[in-house]
């Protein structure tokens, strides 16, 4: 924490000699503190394997998660880093920032269903509140979180009050009835689960965190004058001024704050949250606590966690609790501490700690600079104590996040995307096109009827794994193109003098050969025919061509290049139409793959793109990479050159080359043959 929050903590005013004239440290052990002293490897090793960069690791057969630099290059291009391999300082500051739970890779989990709602008027219910916001200003965070996607889909998001939603919304600690705990304030802010029935759907929430509005606590007021406004702060009061609630000026003790700068001027003001004015939950319909009360016959004089295992807060509402058995939770003041072994108490000022009195937040007695207060008088013989409130998290935007998970979406890569993992405060909040691709592929592209939201765009898509695009049609750099009649060209050109082409492929039941501006082509008949230009049978492509694949369903031809130009393309031609070129990002791939080397077409409408050790597997309907990949072609093709430059499907055999050879594998995957290109396929 910056010493800066000292000023949103202090009560009054602050006491100038302690911070101009501070004290000689003395660090201590404070009672009740969780300290993690892990190493970068350790922590390393916990972060691979929470988000499912180890489970790739285990389906591969490798073992070392933390040393691989493949796993490292993947963790370090899903977080947007530089990708060197090794575990560097910047890639360990990433690992130690707040984000979300949701496994950056979940491959190999199971869900049930398609992983979207099937229907357009999606359900949600908030199962219960964090202590550290008015229920209205939660319920408000919700609502315009769902209107974030609401806003670019057909989609409608409607509360229910009881039964069962789509989207189940809850606030908890640790272990709160899933497989995956939280971890405690910071780390792991919250979770969701994808589309489906059970558990799918879900949104959870870490209540050790502290959940503001991004900056700073959002105190809803109560009575008063102000009409329930938020307290404004700083505010003047009696000429002094006030970051926080206070009980200056009155005698029942309700914190309360002025709703606009200037108490003495203006005259408006509220009261702050306090269990003095009432509870949440419980069976007291909100009444205020009763101080003391008695439970299990000990007499309290203050909200207590005892009898509870989610570590809430909580007070009797009659004088006794064995008797009545009314009760209700308290709600958080906008002084109360954070972690520490009173999470939830205000901080007491001024308090005694090693004989000195403080009457703001200290880092005295702390190695790590931060800021906290006791929440007795007297620390040196209570022991109670909890770190300062700080900025906290933005509820409206952890929500968003999440509720995009719930809709179906993964993580982005992109640093600016809702769905990147890390969390990031933004005060002015809008989505970016990656988000608004994503979500609109799921529910827009492929949806039927009248919709609400905007029509989609085709701009030239950034990257993400989670964020499919599927071209529909021709944009301004997509020109369409009339395909002509093929001509000859100088038969001088000998394919048999090749050593090497550029691609091989199989199209319309005959075997193709690119090399340089020409191909030739072996004919339904067995005899070899060419040179012919490329351009005059598919104008508008570069010299040379990585590879080609024939969709065998629609009979479209997909030509990759990126050789010796300055990005990585493919176009589609449809009988006498082209589209393209466009990014390989667009398809899924990633920006870093220098080349496509070889395609292989597998079942209806899915194809294999390969490149040296990776392979990915292409969904021709939704034009996006199915998840799961990239996969190690050792691990599925063994016995193949892993640096194979043309790959391919011919007469039901998949064909690997490297320089003039070829490996033929057949469909049990099983190396049948070796032999030379020139001969064997080429006739020569």
């Amino acid at each position: 924490m910056r010493l800066g929050v000292l000023a949103f903590l202090v009560l009054g005013t602050c006491s100038l000699r302690a911070w101009c004239a501070p004290l000689k440290s003395v660090y201590v052990t404070f009672p009740g503190e969780v300290i993690k002293n892990m190493t970068d490897i350790q922590l390393a090793d916990e972060y691979l394997k929470r988000y499912g960069y180890a489970d790739v690791l285990q389906k591969s057969k490798l073992q070392d998660v933390v040393t691989n630099p493949e796993v490292l290059k993947k963790l370090q291009r899903q977080l947007g880093l530089e990708e060197t391999g090794s575990l560097d300082q910047s890639t360990v500051d990433a690992m130690k920032q707040p984000r979300c739970g949701v496994p950056d890779i979940r491959n190999y989990q199971t869900f049930t269903g398609d992983l979207k709602w099937n229907h357009k008027n999606v359900t949600y219910r908030i199962l219960n509140y964090s202590p550290d916001m008015d229920a209205s200003l939660i319920d408000d965070a919700f609502a315009r979180a769902f209107k974030v996607w609401s806003n670019v889909t057909p989609l409608t998001f409607t509360r229910l009050f009881e039964g069962t939603a789509d989207i189940m919304i809850s606030f908890g600690k640790a272990d709160h009835g899933d497989p995956y705990p939280f971890d405690g304030k910071d780390g792991l802010l919250a979770h969701a689960y994808p589309p489906g029935e059970g558990i799918q759907g879900d949104a959870h929430f870490d209540d050790d965190e502290y959940w503001t509005l991004g900056s700073g606590p959002a105190i809803k007021t109560y009575y008063g004058n102000a009409e329930g406004e938020t307290c404004h702060f700083p505010f003047l009061f009696e000429g002094k001024s006030y970051t926080s609630c206070t009980t200056e000026g009155r005698t029942d003790g309700l914190p309360w704050c002025a709703t606009t700068a200037d108490y003495d001027k203006d005259k408006k003001f509220g009261f702050c949250p306090s269990e003095l004015l009432f509870t949440f939950g419980g069976n007291s319909n909100d009444a205020p606590c009763v101080f003391p009360f008695e439970f299990l016959g000990v007499k309290y004089d203050a909200c207590t966690k005892d009898g509870r295992t989610d570590g809430y807060r909580w007070c009797a509402t009659t004088s006794s609790f064995d008797t009545d058995k009314k009760f209700g939770f308290c709600p958080n003041r906008d002084t109360a501490v954070i972690g520490g072994n009173s999470e939830g108490d205000p901080c007491q000022f001024p308090f005694t700690f090693l004989g000195n009195k403080y009457t703001s937040c200290t880092s005295e007695g702390r190695s790590d600079g931060k800021l906290w207060c006791a929440t007795t008088s007297n620390y040196d013989t209570d022991k109670k104590w909890g770190f300062c409130p700080d900025k906290g998290y933005s509820l409206f935007l952890v929500a968003a996040h999440e509720f995009g998970h719930a809709l179906g979406l993964d993580h982005s890569n992109i640093k600016d995307a809702l769905m990147y993992p890390m969390y990031k405060y933004i005060e002015k909040f809008s989505l970016n096109r990656d988000d608004i691709n994503g979500i609109q592929y799921l529910y827009v592209l492929y949806s039927s009827g009248p919709k609400t939201g905007p029509d989609p765009t085709s701009p030239e898509p950034q990257f993400t794994t989670s964020s499919p695009i599927l071209p529909t049609k021709s944009t301004p750099s997509e020109k369409t193109t009339t395909v002509s009649t093929t001509t000859h060209v100088d038969p001088s050109q000998d394919a048999c003098e090749i050593n090497e082409f550029d691609s091989i492929t199989e199209i319309q039941k005959e075997l193709h050969f690119f090399k340089n501006r020409h191909y030739w082509k072996i004919s339904k008949k067995g005899e070899r025919e060419g040179p012919f230009l490329i351009s005059e049978k598919w104008p508008a492509l570069p010299a040379v061509i990585n590879t080609v694949f024939e969709d065998q369903l629609t009979q479209k031809i997909y030509f990759f290049a990126g050789t010796y130009l300055p990005e990585k393309q493919f176009w589609v031609f449809t009988g006498n139409e082209v589209s393209g070129p466009s990014k390989i990002e667009k398809l899924g791939l990633p920006s870093s793959l220098d080349r496509v080397e070889g395609a292989m077409q597998r079942g209806n409408s899915k194809v294999l793109l390969f490149n040296g050790e990776n392979f990915w597997r292409l969904d021709l309907k939704g034009q996006i990479i199915d998840k799961g990949y990239p996969r190690l072609t050792d691990s599925v093709f063994g016995g193949v050159p892993i640096d194979s430059h043309d790959v391919f499907l011919y007469k039901g055999s998949f064909y690997f080359c490297r320089e003039g050879f070829y490996w033929r594998m057949n469909a049990r995957r099983q190396v049948d043959r070796v032999g030379y290109v020139k001969y064997d396929l080429l006739k020569c």
